[in-house]
């Protein structure tokens, strides 16, 4: 187009990129998104598998919360951090709208995967006696990885853009969502594309670490097993 303020070239975008990388408070922007946003991530998923363990535990809790978990996943983002907007401000409304983005994700998922367990191996591990640890780490573990596993993958890059579009919102210091609000004010294309790639990267970058780090714990897992079987 050869209007680099309307559509810049991905060879601008990266110039930008590189550009933007070299300031002294590039990393820091980062670290800062991250932090919120990852700390929003964590709660989520250790709130998600605690429910789940509770609704799978005792069925008459379900109905309480599956109606308020179908709520928030039905209910757009933009209302969220609008209403949020009321009663959070700065760091900790990305934190919480990252938050409930992964809840229901982590709750519904881990619960599915809970009541999926195989009977058989429960009552085994009832007739012998196995402690409680045991069956967590031999058959509860193992068995409900994979939903756990899919969960973390759409949970990340739900709650990464949900945060980010957070940031944007509430404008908080040291954010990715605030460099791209000031690149849309001052109608700097190239910093708006360079930003938008480091948001694609980062995601592509957590989603590859959180997966990595589930298989590890699982193959640790298999090889304990294994030997302890030996």
């Amino acid at each position: 187009m050869g209007k680099d303020l309307i559509l810049v070239s991905p060879l601008t975008c990266l110039e930008r990129l590189l550009a933007l990388m070299v300031r002294p408070d590039f990393w820091g922007i980062v670290a800062g998104s991250l932090g919120r946003i990852l700390a929003g991530f964590f709660l989520g998923l250790v709130l998600g598998i605690l429910i789940a363990a509770a609704t799978a535990r005792w069925q008459f809790l379900y109905p309480l919360f599956s109606l308020p978990m179908n709520i928030i996943r039905a209910t757009p983002v933009a209302s969220f951090a609008i209403l949020a907007l009321l009663f959070l401000s700065g760091p900790g409304f990305s934190i919480f709208i990252a938050f409930l983005m992964v809840l229901p994700l982590v709750w519904s998922n881990v619960h599915e995967g809970l009541t999926h367990l195989d009977p058989q191996l429960l009552e085994m591990a009832r007739v012998f006696r196995l402690p409680r640890s045991a069956v967590l780490k031999q058959i509860i573990f193992p068995s409900t990885l994979p939903y756990l596993l899919s969960a973390v993958r759409v949970g990340l890059g739900f709650c990464w853009k949900a945060g980010v579009a957070g940031e944007v919102i509430a404008i908080p210091a040291n954010a990715i969502g605030t460099q791209l609000y000031n690149a849309k004010v001052y109608l700097e294309t190239g910093d708006l594309f360079a930003w938008t790639a480091v948001i694609i990267l980062l995601s592509m970058a957590l989603e590859q670490c959180a997966v990595w780090l589930l298989d590890r714990g699982a193959k640790r897992l298999h090889l304990q097993k294994e030997g302890k079987g030996c």
